[in-house]
Order: C-alpha cells, then sequence, then structure tokens
C-alpha cells in the first residue's frame, strides 16, 4: 500500500510539474493536497479516480491522488477518519453508513461525508465463464464465484442478493483484477459486479475468451427491489460488452463522489466546477462518466450535499439541493 501511494504522488508530481500551461496558484486556507478513495484495480472506480485525479490535479493547482482501497465501505470509513478528503460512494452503501446501521460502521452514524458531484449508476452484472456449465443465475448453486473486495458494493451486496434469489453459490473475495485472473485460469466460475459499466475487468476477460451475461427475470428484479428498497431498475445497453448482444435488465444503485464537510467550501465549489467544465475529458477515461452531469443531483435523495456543492449547483439556477447541517 505504502508502495502505491509514494508511486501515485510521484505521477502526480509529474503531472504538475510537465504541464504545457501555468497551474493556478491554490487559496492559501486550501489543503497541499486531496486524496481520493476509489476501490480496487481492475474497476471503474479505480479508472474513474485515477483520471479524476489528474484533472483536478491540473485544474486546482494542488496535488491529488487517487487511493486504491476495498470500496465504499473502506472510503466512509476512511473520510471519517480524516484519511482522505474526497471518495466515491454508492448510495446503498452511504445510506448504511450514514445511518450507522453496517457493520462497518462500528454502531454508529457516520455523518462526515457530505455529497459533491453524481457519478453514474451501478448495475449489478452477473457473468459466467463459458465452460462453466452456468447458463441461469439459478445454476451458480455449488458454484465458485468472485464478489470483490469486502468493502466494495458488491461485496456488501451480493450476499443477500444471493440469498433472496435461492442460490449458494461458494464466494470469494479479492481486488477484481486477480478475480478475473482466477476466472481466466478457471479457478473461478464467474463474477458478480456492481460497477459502471463497461466494467474493465470484464472487457479484459472478453479479450481472453468467451463469457456468457446470465439475465435477471422481472420477478428476480421485483424480488431484489422488494428486499431492498434502495435498489432502482438498471439496464446494461447492448453491445456494451461484445458478447452482449441484447439489452440486460437488472438492478442498479447510483454512485456519488462525496467530500468531508469540512472541506473548505470554495474548494468544493471549485472541484464541481472542474469536474462538469471537464467533463469530456471525463468520459474519454471511463465512457461512465457520460453520466456525470449536473441534472442527475437529483439522483440522490438522502445526503446531504457539501456547501460549496450546494452553491455550486444554486448559481447553475438548479434548486432544491439538500444542504447539511
Amino acid at each position: 500500500m505504502m508502495r502505491r501511494a509514494l508511486i501515485a504522488l510521484g505521477a502526480a508530481a509529474l503531472v504538475l510539474g510537465s504541464m504545457g500551461r501555468p497551474v493556478p496558484a491554490a487559496e492559501p486556507h486550501w489543503p497541499p493536497s486531496l486524496t481520493v478513495g476509489t476501490a480496487s484495480p481492475g474497476g471503474t472506480y479505480a479508472a474513474y479516480g485515477e483520471g479524476l485525479a489528474r484533472v483536478l490535479t491540473r485544474e486546482l493547482g494542488i496535488l491529488v491522488v487517487a487511493r486504491s482501497t476495498e470500496g465504499p465501505a473502506e472510503n466512509i470509513r476512511l473520510l471519517e477518519a480524516g484519511d482522505i478528503q474526497l471518495g466515491f460512494v454508492t448510495l446503498g452503501i452511504a445510506l448504511q453508513g450514514w445511518n450507522g446501521t453496517a457493520s462497518f460502521a462500528g454502531g454508529k452514524p457516520l455523518r462526515s461525508m457530505r455529497a459533491l458531484f453524481p457519478m453514474y449508476d451501478t448495475p449489478f452484472q452477473f457473468m459466467a465463464r463459458d465452460g462453466s456449465g452456468i447458463r441461469a443465475i439459478a445454476d451458480l448453486t455449488g458454484k465458485r464465484v468472485g464478489i470483490g473486495p469486502q468493502g466494495g458494493t458488491s461485496g456488501a451486496y451480493v450476499p443477500a442478493f444471493l440469498k433472496v434469489l435461492k442460490v449458494e453459490p461458494t464466494l470469494a473475495f479479492g481486488d477484481w483484477a486477480e478475480l478475473a485472473n482466477q476466472v481466466q485460469s478457471g479457478s473461478l466460475d464467474g463474477l458478480v459486479v456492481a460497477a459502471g459499466v463497461p466494467f474493465p475487468s470484464f472487457l479484459d476477460l472478453e479479450r481472453k475468451g468467451k463469457v456468457r451475461y446470465l439475465p435477471l427475470s422481472p420477478g428476480q428484479i421485483a424480488d431484489l427491489k422488494s428486499a431492498m428498497p434502495e435498489l432502482g431498475g438498471s439496464l446494461v445497453g447492448a453491445g456494451t460488452y461484445p458478447s452482449l448482444r441484447s439489452n440486460y435488465e437488472t438492478v442498479g444503485l447510483y454512485n456519488f463522489a462525496v467530500a468531508r464537510r469540512d472541506l473548505p467550501v470554495d474548494l468544493a465549489y471549485a472541484i464541481l466546477e472542474a469536474v462538469f467544465a471537464n467533463h469530456e475529458e471525463l468520459v474519454e477515461i471511463h465512457s461512465a462518466a457520460a453520466d456525470t452531469v449536473p441534472s442527475n443531483f437529483t439522483r440522490n435523495p438522502f445526503l446531504p450535499f457539501h456547501d460549496g456543492a450546494v452553491r455550486w449547483y444554486e448559481s447553475k439556477g438548479l434548486l432544491g439541493v439538500s444542504r447539511g447541517d
């Protein structure tokens, strides 16, 4: 982890030192650097976060580093402890942390986080290795399935999903890149992923061999939404992956970037200005960022927005933004 952090710091320093134009001077009351909690390598959060860090480093004139984590649950804990200043969360995990109902919350509400900007929808996607004999979700019983880091959205939600769907595979936790390697080698039969699309590890597996996407039936979708009301309907469009030839209907959660409540108000405002002004660049980094647009702030129904974010949205005529205390 230390080596990873040093590499990230060095890369960001190179970005600052090799720009073709002068960077703006940081405000004196801003911190000298920011750390963004993302998730494990091989996932959408990691790719999105590395790109966001480059954009913010350039536009803010301060060092911004993407930190690999286990995902939203760890990001919320790190934010609460002050170890990171920004992080990515799915709203379901954020709701559990806010209310203190999740095991990662340690029995107390974790309320240092404030929403900044919408990222994208996270569809749950069930994938099996061709040759595994898996043709439907019911076939997962008795199989070996990877579900990502324990602190990630998949790791938190998929065990509950499988209970609702009445299937009992053997579950494996770990970094997405490593789990994908295990699918490729045949030591895992498939993956269940909650992530923005296209999911990098799925694309990597598609390049190396055949895979199959396991559809959810309308009844299964209804059962999941009934058991977990925070879930919404979600769709992975045909062609998102080379072997996905028809629309994939599923359930999903929305992702938001969050910040500590004590982040300077004008810095939070500047972050939103940088993100939305560089939307096309973020989409080039990962196509899921197509949904990183101001109007999607309404996808957050409960988490208070940072005061700087409220100021930004209201300055653009977007009203009804929930405020912090």
